[in-house]
C-alpha cells in the first residue's frame, strides 16, 4: 500500500477474527518503527507494554468495560508515561549526542555542539521537569509569564501542562505503531475507556506511570460491517493563512 492507502486503511476496529491470528515478530517490528516517532525535547518519556499472553487480556478486560475491540483482540499494546526518566534521559542522551557528532561533524565543531547540548539537558531540562508538589511547577509558570512581557518564551510550564506534553509525545509513537500496523495489513484500535488505575496494578506498573493508551491489536472480522468513516466537514477545520 503507498502511504494514502495506509491511512485509509487504518480504522478503529471493534471486532476481530478469531481465526486470524498476528505475527508476534512483525508486531513488535512495528513498535521498533513506532520508537522513531518524535518527542518533546527528544526526551523519549514512553515505554510500552506488548501483551501477546491472552489470559492477560483477559484479566485487563474488564479494566477496559469488556470492550470488543479488547476482548476479541488478537494482542494488545499498553502505552505509558513516565515522567521520573528525565534525569536518566539526559545522561542518557548526552552520551548519544556525543558519539553522533563525532561520527557526523568535523573535530573543531565538537566542543561547540557538546556544549550546546549539555547546556540544554542539563540546565533547561531540569528547570522544566523538575516536580515539587505543584509548587515549583507554580513558581515556574510565575517567572515565564513575568519573562514573557518582554520576550517571547513557552508558556506551558506548570506540571499540568508538562503532564500534557508527555502525552502528546506518547500519543505520536502510538499514532506511528497504527499506521505501522495499517502497512502490515493489520488492524487496531486505540482506547482511552479505560480503568487506568487498575490497568497499572493488573501490570505491576510502578507509581508514577500514567496509562496513555491501549492499542488492541488483530486482523479485523469481514462478518462485521465497519461503515463509512464519519468526519465533519473538511471545509469546518481548515483554514489557510496566505496564498
Amino acid at each position: 500500500m503507498n502511504f494514502e492507502e495506509i491511512v485509509k486503511h487504518r480504522r478503529a476496529i471493534r471486532y476481530y477474527d478469531p481465526e486470524k491470528p498476528l505475527d508476534t515478530a512483525r508486531v513488535e517490528h512495528c513498535l521498533r518503527l513506532a520508537s522513531l516517532a518524535p518527542t518533546s525535547s527528544n526526551l523519549q518519556l514512553w515505554e510500552c507494554y506488548h501483551i501477546t499472553d491472552p489470559a492477560v487480556i483477559a484479566r485487563l478486560a474488564p479494566a477496559c468495560f469488556s470492550q470488543t475491540a479488547v476482548t476479541t483482540a488478537q494482542q494488545l499494546v499498553v502505552f505509558v508515561t513516565k515522567p521520573h526518566l528525565w534525569r536518566q534521559r539526559t545522561h542518557e542522551l548526552i552520551e548519544l549526542y556525543r558519539a553522533d557528532t563525532r561520527k557526523h561533524h568535523p573535530e573543531d565543531k565538537w566542543a561547540k555542539y557538546d556544549k550546546l547540548r549539555a547546556d540544554y539537558l542539563l540546565k533547561v531540562i531540569p528547570f522544566t521537569y523538575s516536580r515539587g508538589l505543584g509548587l515549583w511547577g507554580l513558581i515556574r509558570k510565575g517567572l515565564v509569564q513575568i519573562t514573557g512581557l518582554f520576550r517571547p518564551v513557552p508558556r506551558q510550564m506548570s506540571e499540568a501542562d508538562l503532564t500534557a506534553v508527555q502525552h502528546k509525545s506518547c500519543a505520536l509513537v502510538a499514532q506511528t505503531f497504527m499506521l505501522a500496523m495499517s502497512a502490515e495489513g493489520y488492524d487496531t484500535c486505540p482506547l482511552e475507556g479505560i480503568d487506568t488505575l487498575r490497568v497499572r496494578r493488573l501490570l505491576g506498573l510502578p507509581r508514577g506511570t500514567k496509562i496513555n493508551m491501549i492499542v488492541s491489536c488483530g486482523i479485523r472480522d469481514d462478518r462485521r460491517p465497519v461503515g463509512d468513516r464519519i468526519r465533519v466537514p473538511f471545509e469546518s477545520q481548515y483554514h489557510r493563512i496566505g496564498e
